[in-house]
C-alpha cells in the first residue's frame, strides 16, 4: 500500500469513527421525543432519570472540552504532577460532597416547590418575584460566556486530526448538539451524556498510558519531570515532580474553585432536581465520584507531564492551549480520532447541559414571570426551544470572533469573561443554596446581598484587574474567594435583618418531614 493510500485509509477510519459518533447523537435526540411534550419532560425528564444516567449527566456536565485541552495544560504547566489535587479535589469536593451534601435535599425542595431552575427555586423559597427575576438575568448574563469557552481548544485538536477549519468544526458541533436537545430534551442529553462520559473514560485510560508509554513508564515519566526547572516559577530543582508542587496557595485557589463552584452553578445543581429516587441517590454518589477521580484526576495527571514535552517558548508563543496537543501529536492516527471524538464528548455534553439550563431559566423565570404570566404550556415548551437556538447561536458567534481576530484586544476581554463566568455564577447562587435548603433563619435580604457581592466582585475582577490585590488579580483565585466569603455573607445579613414569615418557613421545610415507609434492611426499627 502506497504511502498515499495509507493516508486516505486512516483518515477514512477517523471520519467513519466521527461521523457514527455524530449518527448515535442525533438518533438518541428523535428516540428521545416520546418525553419532550411537556415543560417537566423536556426540561427534568419528568424527574424519572436513573442514577447512572444522572451521575454521568452530572460528570460530562462538569469536565468539558476546557478542562482537558485548557486547564490541564495550563494548571500542568504551573503546577506539575501536583495539578492531579485538582482532579483529587473535584472527584472528592466537587462529587462526592455535593451529592451527600445537595443531593437528597434539593430533589425533596425542588420537588415540594414545583420549581424546575434554580432562579424559580430562589423565588419559591423566599417568595420574592425579584429574586426569581435578577438570578434568571445572572445565569443569562454569566453562562452565554461560559458556553462560548467550551468550543477552546477544538481548533487544534480538528486541525492536527482531519485538517478541517476551526469555524466548520464549532458549526458541525453547535447544529448537532442543538438537533438532539431540541429533539429529546433533557432525557435525550442524559442518554447522550451517558455515552459520551464511556467515551470519555475510554479515551482518558489510553491517553495516560499512551503519555507515560513515550517517556518509558511512570517512573521513567516522573525522573524526567524531576529535571525539568524554570527559575521564573521556583528555585528548588524537581519541584514539578513534588507532592504539592512549586505554588501550593494557588493550587488550593484553583481546587476551591473548580471544586466547590459546582455546588452553585445552575447546570449542575440542576441534575439533583431530576432524580428519581433513594436508591438513585447512593448509586448515583458512588459513580460519579468514581468518574471524576477517573476524568479530572487523568487530565490533571497527563497535564502535570507538559513540560516534558514541549518547551517554554513554543507555549509562550502558542498559549497554554498548545501543550495537550502537542504532547498528543505524535500518538497513533486511530488513538488521535479517539481523542478528538473524546473533546467532542465532553464539549457536546457540557453545552447542552448549558443550553438548556439558560433557555428553560429565561422562559420560566424571566419572560413568563415578566412579559408573559398566563403564557400556555405549549408556548413555554416552544420558546424553550427558540432560545436553545438563540443561546447555541450566540456562543458560536463570540468563538467565531475570537478565533478570526485572536490579536485584537476586545477579543482577549471576551477571554477574560469566560474565565469570570463560573466564579460569577458560583459566588452568587452557592452560599444561598446552601442556606436555603438547610437553615430556616435565611433572609431574602442575604440571598439579595450574595447576588449582589458575587457577580459585581467577578464584574470588578474583569474591568479593574491591575487594582486587585496581587492574590486577588487571579479570575480563580478571586471566585474562589467570592464563593467562601458568601458563607459569611448570607448568615451574617440574615442574623441582621428580619426573620422570614413562619409560615413560609414551616411550607418550606415540611417536605423533610413527610414519613416514608422503609425496609429492615435500611432501618433495624425500635
Amino acid at each position: 500500500m502506497s504511502s498515499g493510500e495509507k493516508g486516505f485509509s486512516i483518515m477514512a477510519i477517523k471520519l467513519i469513527m466521527l461521523l457514527l459518533f455524530f449518527a448515535i447523537m442525533v438518533g438518541v435526540g428523535f428516540y428521545c421525543r416520546r418525553h419532550a411534550t411537556d415543560v417537566n419532560g423536556f426540561v427534568l425528564g419528568g424527574r424519572s432519570v436513573g442514577p447512572w444516567l444522572t451521575a454521568f449527566a452530572y460528570g460530562t456536565t462538569y469536565f468539558s472540552a476546557v478542562i482537558f485541552v485548557g486547564y490541564a495544560g495550563q494548571f500542568g504547566w504551573k503546577f506539575g504532577i501536583s495539578a492531579t489535587w485538582i482532579g483529587i479535589g473535584n472527584a472528592l469536593l466537587g462529587s462526592l460532597l455535593a451529592w451527600v451534601v445537595l443531593g437528597r435535599r434539593t430533589r425533596l425542595m425542588t420537588h415540594h416547590f414545583d420549581s424546575a431552575t434554580m432562579p424559580e427555586f430562589f423565588g419559591a423559597r423566599f417568595n420574592s418575584v425579584s429574586l426569581k427575576v435578577i438570578a434568571s438575568l445572572i445565569v443569562f448574563i454569566f453562562l452565554i460566556p461560559y458556553t462560548a469557552s467550551l468550543y477552546n481548544g477544538l481548533s487544534r485538536l480538528f486541525g492536527m486530526a482531519f485538517n478541517i477549519d476551526y469555524t466548520i468544526c464549532i458549526i458541525i458541533m453547535a447544529v448537532l448538539t442543538g438537533v438532539y436537545v431540541i429533539a429529546g430534551g433533557y432525557m435525550a442529553t442524559a442518554i447522550n451524556d451517558f455515552i459520551q462520559g464511556i467515551i470519555m473514560i475510554g479515551g482518558i485510560i489510553a491517553v495516560i498510558f499512551a503519555v507515560l508509554k513515550t517517556n518509558g513508564g511512570f517512573l521513567s515519566s516522573l525522573s524526567e519531570l524531576s529535571k525539568v526547572s524554570d527559575e521564573s516559577v521556583s528555585a528548588n530543582p524537581g519541584v514539578f515532580a513534588s507532592f504539592f508542587g512549586p505554588d501550593p496557595l494557588n493550587l488550593l485557589g484553583v481546587v476551591i474553585l473548580t471544586s466547590l463552584g459546582t455546588w452553585g452553578l445552575p447546570q449542575m445543581v440542576q441534575k439533583f432536581y431530576a432524580i428519581k429516587s433513594e436508591a438513585a441517590i447512593s448509586k448515583g454518589t458512588v459513580i460519579s465520584t468514581v468518574f471524576a477521580i477517573i476524568i479530572a484526576g487523568g487530565c490533571y495527571f497527563v497535564g502535570g507531564f507538559g513540560r516534558i514535552f514541549t518547551t517554554g517558548d513554543v507555549v509562550k508563543a502558542n498559549g497554554f492551549d498548545s501543550i495537550i496537543p502537542t504532547m498528543m501529536s505524535n500518538f497513533s492516527p486511530v488513538l488521535i480520532g479517539l481523542i478528538v471524538i473524546l473533546v467532542l464528548s465532553a464539549s457536546m455534553s457540557t453545552l447542552s447541559s448549558l443550553v438548556m439550563a439558560s433557555s428553560s431559566t429565561l422562559t420560566l423565570d424571566f419572560i413568563r414571570t415578566v412579559f408573559a404570566k398566563d403564557m400556555k404550556e405549549k408556548n413555554q415548551l416552544l420558546t424553550i426551544r427558540i432560545l436553545i437556538v438563540f443561546f447555541i447561536l450566540v456562543s458560536v458567534i463570540i468563538a467565531i470572533f475570537q478565533y478570526k481576530a485572536s490579536g485584537n484586544a476586545n477579543v482577549k476581554f471576551i477571554a477574560q469573561l469566560m474565565g469570570v463566568s463560573w466564579g460569577a455564577l458560583a459566588g452568587s447562587f452557592l452560599a444561598p443554596f446552601f442556606f436555603s435548603l438547610y437553615w430556616k433563619r435565611t433572609t431574602k435580604a442575604a440571598v439579595f446581598t450574595s447576588f449582589g457581592f458575587g457577580s459585581g466582585l467577578m464584574i470588578l475582577n474583569l474591568l479593574f484587574r491591575s487594582s486587585f490585590p496581587a492574590l486577588l488579580a487571579s479570575p480563580i483565585n478571586c471566585g474562589a474567594f467570592a464563593m467562601l466569603a458568601g458563607f459569611i455573607i448570607v448568615p451574617v445579613v440574615s442574623l441582621l435583618t428580619r426573620a422570614p414569615e413562619k409560615k413560609l418557613i414551616e411550607d418550606a421545610f415540611a417536605c423533610y418531614d413527610t414519613q416514608v415507609v422503609v425496609t429492615a434492611k435500611h432501618d433495624l426499627g425500635e
